[in-house]
């Protein structure tokens, strides 16, 4: 199985003890991580707030048309235009952990254990972010000046989307009508 990842701007963790989110509520405090394939829905600073959307196989034709017509791309992002300076900035790192103590979530790549983690090695850097989207190959990345028209519209659709870090948006007052 390959491993499973943890993105974080501090390279000097060296275990991951369960701990409690802010977003999602677990039984248990957990350490979370993500699989390769959705891995780019992390490769941004930790606060930065972000759109993301993908086809389903429930997808309506008419959602697709819509949200993807227009790009070749499995995945497309947005993040706010105020934050442009801090992704081009962010020094983010990958840390790979065994995967065989997380419990797939069936969740689009959420990964979850109860136990402390001690990573599989140092890790590594992912480097210049901008560029890592623009080398994926089957990525988009949109700059927006608000995601909340991203949110209000994407909730109402038939594709699979994840909003991270919302309560780091500029104010909803202060979105461009």
């Amino acid at each position: 199985m390959k491993p499973v990842l943890h993105f974080s701007e501090d390279p000097t963790i060296e275990y991951f003890v369960p701990g409690w989110t802010r977003s999602r509520r677990e039984d248990h405090p957990c350490v979370w991580a993500i699989d390769e394939e959705h891995s780019p829905l992390y490769w941004l600073p930790r606060d930065c707030p972000r759109a993301a959307w993908w086809r389903l196989p429930s997808t309506t034709d008419e959602d697709a048309e819509k949200w993807l017509g227009m790009t070749d791309a499995r995945m497309v992002f947005a993040v706010e235009s105020g934050w442009l300076e801090r992704i081009q900035t962010c020094r983010l790192f990958v840390y790979r952990f065994d995967p065989a103590p997380f419990i797939d979530l069936k969740d689009h790549g959420a990964h979850i254990a109860f136990e402390t983690i001690v990573p599989l090695g140092p890790p590594e850097p992912v480097g210049d972010l901008l560029a890592r989207f623009a080398g994926a190959g089957d990525l988009e990345l949109r700059v927006t000046p608000s995601l909340w028209p991203l949110q209000d519209a994407l909730t109402k659709t038939s594709l699979h989307w994840s909003l991270v870090r919302m309560r780091n948006a500029a104010p909803r007052e202060c979105a461009v009508k």
